[in-house]
């Protein structure tokens, strides 16, 4: 199984169009890489393709990827559907590219389908494309020698929702658990996780790769870089002198979390900490927030996580699983 990571960032890229804080500043001079809004593609055999979310980025991700480029006839293409784990605009965004593409199949949950409603009647009237319960007991196959489970994660409703309007019940968020019937790999991809559950940890160790939400490093970190004021974000933890701080030993500041549906990667109830749990499996962070000083290789908080183990890759990595 192949996975690329066609983009990394959340919400808004990085640098962000309206920010001037001293990362998305040190991105627009080039001292830091760039990075377009989350989504992946995976496959099972090099030829059928899956989008894992569709990013508002998707035509340069696409364009910056040759295993996706049209072919082989003037307009054959490699993919076959996209897996949505949420109807967040960054994430459902890319859709409008794919319109008028024939034969695609889109897997999400109930709510996320029924939000998208007219936006599904507009793409249709392009070219119909079928619309499937990711839920579904049993899970189910996708072209190219792949099986995929949706797992709840979280119920925060997309901001873009009016609070007046009744939303569908059950889970807005999902993610995914991929594995290649031939080779055996697993993938558990969850850009969007609002709470830790012993499930997420059975998740976690049955996979051999795990894509996380990486959104925020420390639960404070929008205070300290708020967009368009030029302040300097969080630096992380600066390891001390003879050895490195435990896991997690950089607590929230003010006990909360900065957004609804984002656990933060430090602090007591920490992402880090959970994956220190399974240290046999490839731990790779995505979704990462313009406010984050994981973005920045040389900060503390970057050597104090992958000294843990986990990953920070760029746009365009490919991990073989």
């Amino acid at each position: 199984m192949r996975v690329v990571l066609l983009g990394t960032a959340a919400g808004g890229g990085f640098p962000r169009w309206n920010c001037a804080c001293e990362l998305c500043a040190a991105a627009r001079g080039g001292r830091l890489p760039s990075r377009t809004r989350e989504c992946a593609a995976v496959t099972g055999n090099g030829r059928d393709w899956w989008l894992l979310n569709a990013s508002p980025d998707l035509r340069a991700q696409l364009a910056a990827t040759p295993a996706l480029w049209p072919g082989p006839g003037r307009r054959g293409s490699p993919l076959r559907g996209v897996l949505l784990t949420d109807a967040e605009a960054d994430h459902v965004g890319g859709l409008a590219e794919l319109r008028g593409a024939p034969d695609l199949k889109v897997y999400a949950a109930s709510p996320v389908r029924a939000v998208l409603g007219q936006a599904r009647a507009a793409l249709d009237r392009y070219a119909p494309w079928e619309w499937a319960d990711s839920l579904a007991d049993g899970g189910f196959v996708l072209a190219g020698g792949l099986v995929v489970t949706a797992h709840p994660m979280d119920t925060t409703v997309p901001g873009y929702v009016p609070a007046r309007v009744p939303s569908p019940a059950g889970p807005w968020v999902t993610a995914y658990r991929v594995e290649d019937l031939a080779g055996g790999g697993a993938l558990l991809y969850a850009p969007g996780v609002g709470s830790w559950s012993p499930a997420l940890d059975e998740l976690c160790a049955e996979a051999d790769c795990v894509l996380l939400d990486g959104t925020f490093f420390a639960a404070d970190e929008t205070d300290a870089a708020r967009p368009g004021t030029g302040e300097p974000a969080v630096r992380g933890p600066a390891p001390p002198p003879g050895g490195r701080p435990p896991v997690g030993a950089h607590p929230p500041l003010t006990g909360r979390l900065p957004v609804a549906g984002h656990l933060p990667v430090v602090g007591p109830d920490g992402t880090l900490a959970a994956l220190a749990r399974h240290l046999g499996v490839r731990r790779v962070y995505t979704h990462l927030n313009h406010t984050n000083t994981l973005l920045d290789p040389a900060s503390p908080a970057r050597a104090f996580v992958t000294a843990e183990g986990v990953e920070i890759l760029p746009d365009g990595a490919e991990l073989v699983i």
